[in-house]
């Protein structure tokens, strides 16, 4: 924190993430109050994430070429336009089902740059000893709006509307922009890549491919992004139809897994540098399937937000950690590459995971999806720790 150009963004994305938040539960509520189907929550995240998967990859050879801040002004000028166009068409009672896939799909694309140009930001702010402190603190952001945002989205969905939680996201941008506007950053060398952008990807590709400590941790996020991760997108069925909640029940049960995830940021944060992160990254593995595993068996509502939190917990544990040994071990003219194919295996495969989830909660019930989630977590803790042992002895 004692970095300016830091403290700027981290308290610009503060009130930026706080209307993300807020605009991520309205739109699942919307999405399910059209509807009715849990299928269609699988939908929407899968629109807004494919992107990255089809467009990650390649996303991260501009991401080498480029200064990062202008990359980021253009992402979050673009986020903030697609959220007012959402806020008008609700207001205006012209909202479909169709329009929110398509807003999503548009989303997923500013996402495809946004993701590896944000994680690469860091090493543009901090130095490489205090990575860490760095993603534990922006975790740390993260997940408290991920407290406060679902908490004040159901709120105000509740009081005025969709309209109104897409209309404050939009002008929460401004916060994120004026921040990256007033930076001062030193001048950086310019990384010059192949001249054609193949030629740049298959680089980073290659490197990827033939350093056994990255190929773990970039595959590992890759399969949980399938298999475990996407269970939160049963969140809006299992509030109204297992628990009779309402928007601002489903905000709370969201702002449950904030809380975990914030603990989990600032007890990193905290910390700071240390050896054996790869051992605590399988141990939060485990823990995150134990977590998904006591939701799907909740007795009632408090064990259920409990459940949540420990959940919410492992699960930044990972990305933070995996995200952090990830910049350390990647030289610095790939790490845009590098860092993309973490953002491609996270982003990219969540929406597989999204509809895989909405299909199995349609045809089993949310409770049962759940259950499979948190089975599938635990035999990838297991192959993990078979197939890549180098990833667990950083």
């Amino acid at each position: 924190m004692r970095h300016r150009n830091f403290r700027l963004f981290f308290f610009g994305q503060l009130i930026s993430l706080t209307g993300s938040w807020m605009q991520t539960t309205a739109q699942q509520w919307l999405a399910y109050r059209l509807t009715g189907s849990q299928f269609s929550l699988g939908v929407i995240t899968f629109a807004s994430f494919v992107p990255v998967l089809i467009l990650s990859l390649f996303m991260g050879v501009i991401v080498d070429r480029f200064p990062r801040r202008r990359l980021l002004l253009l992402t979050q000028s673009w986020f903030m336009i697609l959220a007012l166009i959402l806020a008008w068409l609700t207001f205006t009672g012209q909202v479909t089902f169709t329009h929110l896939v398509i807003l999503s799909l548009l989303l997923g694309i500013g996402n495809a740059l946004d993701m590896p140009a944000r994680q690469s930001f860091f090493s543009d702010l901090v130095g490489r000893d205090e990575l860490l402190n760095a993603i534990a603190l922006n975790s740390s952001v993260f997940n408290g709006t991920r407290i406060v945002g679902p908490a004040l989205g159901g709120l105000v969905v509740g009081l005025w509307g969709e309209a109104a939680a897409f209309l404050m996201n939009g002008i929460s941008y401004l916060a994120v922009l004026f921040g990256l506007i007033g930076m001062r950053l030193a001048a950086l060398p310019v990384n010059h890549a192949p001249t054609r952008g193949w030629a740049a990807l298959g680089e980073g590709l290659s490197y990827l491919r033939g350093d056994r400590r990255l190929l773990g941790l970039v595959s590992m996020v890759a399969l949980f992004s399938v298999i475990g991760y996407p269970y939160n997108v049963l969140l809006p069925a299992l509030a109204r139809d297992t628990y009779g909640l309402g928007a601002e029940g489903f905000g709370g049960l969201m702002a449950a897994m904030g809380v975990g995830a914030l603990v989990a940021g600032v007890s990193l944060a905290i910390r700071g540098e240390w050896r054996g992160k790869g051992r605590w990254l399988l141990i939060n593995r485990w823990l995150f399937s134990g977590g998904v595993a006591g939701l799907a068996l909740a007795p009632s509502l408090p064990w259920a937000v409990l459940a949540l939190g420990v959940s919410g917990y492992a699960v930044i544990t990972q990305l933070a950690i995996t995200n952090t040994l990830i910049q350390q071990t990647a030289p610095d003219h790939l790490r845009g590459r590098i860092v993309s194919g973490y953002t491609w295996a996270l982003g990219g495969f969540w929406p597989l995971g999204a509809l895989l989830m909405g299909t199995l909660g349609d045809r089993l019930g949310a409770t049962t999806a759940t259950g499979i989630a948190a089975a599938g977590s635990a035999l990838l803790a297991l192959l993990g720790w078979v197939w890549f042992p180098e990833a667990t002895e950083l």
